[in-house]
């Protein structure tokens, strides 16, 4: 009597690359206050004890109250209020979903718009390449921060805005790494029957060139995610960001930075902790696909 046997499971490059992440605790502790933070910023409007900038739900005989303190409604204030009478935790809450959908949505418009004038580079090249690179030198010649500075100076506050200047400062990054993977793939042979077959030019840089340039590109846009949410928090922090009425993290450590040497450490403090848990753990989980996705780093 013949005994029948399970087939063998396939090993698919997602199960290599589950397995290959879940080797680092840290990467998954990481990864689990990543996803909180992103549930919390996402039901905000469910967790939050209080919309912090409606007006009608705020007192002002209630700022800058101490943690743990009862207010006059008899709401007790978690994690204390700042000065317009604001909950600490429901602004943390609202401000999350500030900062991730402007590091989130900057890195995808800058990943699109560098993958493709990377892709262009690489499989074009001569001139196109020359320009396109020369373009990326003068980027990244220039400090980040600095360029986000004078772009906003000209464009304004607004969450868009802040959007439209993180792309432009984040496309080069992309459209480097591509251009890397791009120039080795485009020598490969499916490439060059690609060509002989004379398939449009669009179809061979997203049909073939594309998805063999994912794992770096996906390395470098986790990063600058969390590089994104940090220099929205500092733009925001000194004035350039968001607007008041449109919370972010940055924007609520600057609202209690005139309050940090009276005592009132509370309202920069806690958003403090906040951003750094999200760009800590962004960057945990970014380093570990990083090592699994390029054999070189794995140990």
């Amino acid at each position: 009597m013949s005994i029948s046997t399970l087939p063998p499971k396939v090993e698919t490059p997602f199960r290599r690359f589950v397995a290959g992440f879940c080797e680092s605790k840290v990467a998954i502790g990481g990864l689990v206050v990543c996803t909180l933070i992103v549930l919390a910023a996402l039901f905000a409007p469910w967790i939050a004890p209080q919309n912090p900038y409606d007006l009608a739900q705020l007192d002002i005989m209630d700022g800058r109250m101490e943690p743990g303190t009862v207010g006059g409604g008899g709401f007790t204030y978690l994690l204390g209020t700042d000065d317009q009478g604001r909950d600490m935790f429901s602004g943390i809450l609202y401000g999350l979903r500030i900062s991730l959908s402007v590091g989130v949505g900057s890195a995808v418009l800058a990943g699109l718009f560098g993958a493709t004038l990377g892709l262009m580079a690489a499989y074009v090249g001569g001139r196109t390449d020359s320009v396109i690179m020369r373009l990326v030198d003068l980027q990244l010649s220039f400090p980040a921060i600095l360029a986000a500075l004078m772009i906003l100076a000209v464009l304004g506050k607004g969450v868009m805005n802040v959007v439209i200047a993180l792309v432009i400062v984040e496309w080069a990054y992309y459209a480097r790494t591509v251009r890397g993977s791009a120039l080795v793939e485009s020598k490969r042979e499916y490439i060059e029957a690609a060509r002989g077959l004379s398939l449009p030019t669009r179809r061979i840089l997203f049909n073939h060139l594309l998805p063999n340039c994912l794992p770096p590109l996906i390395v470098v846009g986790t990063i600058q995610v969390a590089r994104a949410i940090a220099l929205e928090a500092t733009l925001s922090f000194l004035g350039l960001g968001v607007p008041i009425t449109e919370p972010s993290l940055g924007l609520l450590i600057a609202n209690g930075y005139e309050y940090m040497l009276s005592g009132k450490y509370w309202i920069s403090f806690y958003p403090g902790i906040a951003l750094l848990l999200t760009i800590v753990s962004i960057n945990l989980v970014g380093d570990q696909v990083r090592d699994v996705l390029n054999p070189r780093l794995q140990k």
